[in-house]
């Protein structure tokens, strides 16, 4: 996982990324320290998922590129950002990891999760599902490359047979 975690972040890094914002998240735990310790780099903490949509373009608008990470359940929060997006032509990168699907334990991320790549669609955003990790990095620079060149928002959906589904484990509760 680390190699593919640095090939990633070489990819975005790039691809000129000079801004990362991210919801912490499992699925992007690793690439989140990988930018985190990067020279030149800007990891920023959001408290919401569509803060990350203007940031995003609050760097385009300062001469920097931006790559927002975000979990499916948060794409919801994004929706109403993008129409801002749409109409000024700013470029948008997003990684998605997903949630409700492969080995899902968790029936409240169901909704969205299938949800998510309709909504994106939807709102105008390109997107690239990624089901097989052998594709991932070169999906990625791919996906930077029409978002900045074309001046659309593009989002990469990281299935979860890529991240892995997570397990929730409880010791059962007696009465």
């Amino acid at each position: 996982m680390n190699d593919d975690v640095e090939a990633l972040f070489l990819a975005l890094s790039g691809a000129g990324i000079r801004q990362v914002g991210f919801v912490p998240d499992a699925g992007h735990a690793a690439l989140i320290r990988r930018f985190a310790d990067a020279p030149g780099i800007r990891s920023i903490v959001l408290t919401t998922e569509e803060e990350g949509v203007a940031l995003s373009c609050g760097a385009w608008l300062g001469g920097q590129r931006a790559v927002l990470l975000l979990q499916s359940s948060g794409v919801g929060n994004c929706i109403n950002m993008l129409s801002m997006v749409t109409e000024c032509r700013f470029p948008l990168l997003m990684l998605v990891t997903m949630r409700g699907q492969w080995g899902e334990f968790n029936p409240w991320q169901v909704p969205m999760g299938q949800g998510t790549a309709g909504a994106l669609r939807g709102a105008g955003v390109v997107v690239h599902d990624v089901d097989d990790g052998v594709r991932l990095v070169d999906t990625v620079a791919a996906a930077a490359r029409l978002a900045f060149s074309s001046y659309r928002p593009v989002a990469v959906l990281i299935g979860q047979r890529v991240i892995g589904s997570k397990a929730f484990d409880v010791e059962e509760v007696k009465p």
